[in-house]
């Protein structure tokens, strides 16, 4: 029987809050290898191997089965593939990380209330000015699904890897899909977020994959695992991956 491999973010403030987090549990994440070492491995508790990797590829790997556990955000799960919710189970939120995926668009966009009248934009936007309307995001499929939920199909997509909530005043973009926790960015760069443009609210999450590889023993560990950040949420999750 192989270890249950619980993957946590690798750096920064989400690899600390994470390790705190799961400390009040009594959960207490060891890195006998040293702070460069990736992997670790939890206190008290046989079968588990921590592996330490960026937020965005413990999404992929947990759609994957490559993980068993993981520590990320709803926002980067649902990016990663449009049947992550189905190949997943959101065990735990975890408290921390919120942010909700929105889009937003000039507040001097003054008739642009609802993704209806966005919807109405987009179809007039080429004749008005000979192009697409432009899209600045780093979620590009979490964008995709939305706009077509609301009828949008006329627009092209334009990849940010930098402050997207400066696209529109650069001129690299017309509005934006983009993270936000409290809309000051937002708003400091003249940007508003129609009533209904609210995507998905994140927040870091404990997530078990349905694609590894379980059987009785493994199982057993996931349960006595999460059993200690809930009573009872072991057996719960552990029904379902049968």
């Amino acid at each position: 029987m192989s270890d249950v491999l619980l993957a946590v973010p690798s750096k920064g403030r989400l690899e600390q809050a994470t390790r705190e987090t799961l400390a009040e549990f009594g959960l207490v994440i060891t890195r006998p290898g040293g702070d460069r070492s990736y992997l670790g491995a939890i206190e008290g508790l046989d079968g588990v191997t921590v592996r330490f990797i960026s937020a965005s590829e413990i999404a992929r790997e947990l759609v994957r089965g490559r993980i068993d556990i993981g520590v990320t955000g709803l926002d980067v799960l649902h990016e990663a593939a449009p049947a992550a919710p189905d190949q997943v189970i959101t065990a735990k939120a975890l408290g921390f990380g919120h942010a909700d995926v929105v889009v937003a668009a000039p507040a001097s966009w003054i008739d642009v209330e609802t993704m209806s009248d966005l919807a109405d934009v987009a179809s007039d936007f080429r004749h008005r000015h000979g192009r697409w309307l432009r899209v600045a995001t780093k979620f590009v499929n979490l964008t995709r699904r939305f706009f077509a939920d609301h009828g949008i199909a006329e627009y092209r997509i334009v990849e940010s890897l930098g402050s997207t909530e400066a696209a529109p005043s650069a001129g690299a973009a017309d509005l934006i899909v983009d993270i936000t926790s409290t809309g000051s960015t937002l708003k400091a760069n003249g940007l508003r977020v129609p009533s209904d443009g609210l995507i998905l609210p994140s927040q870091a999450s404990l997530i078990v994959s349905r694609q590894a590889a379980w059987d009785a023993g493994r199982r057993a560990i996931v349960e006595a695992f999460l059993d200690k950040v809930e009573q009872g949420l072991g057996a719960s999750v552990a029904a379902e991956l049968r």
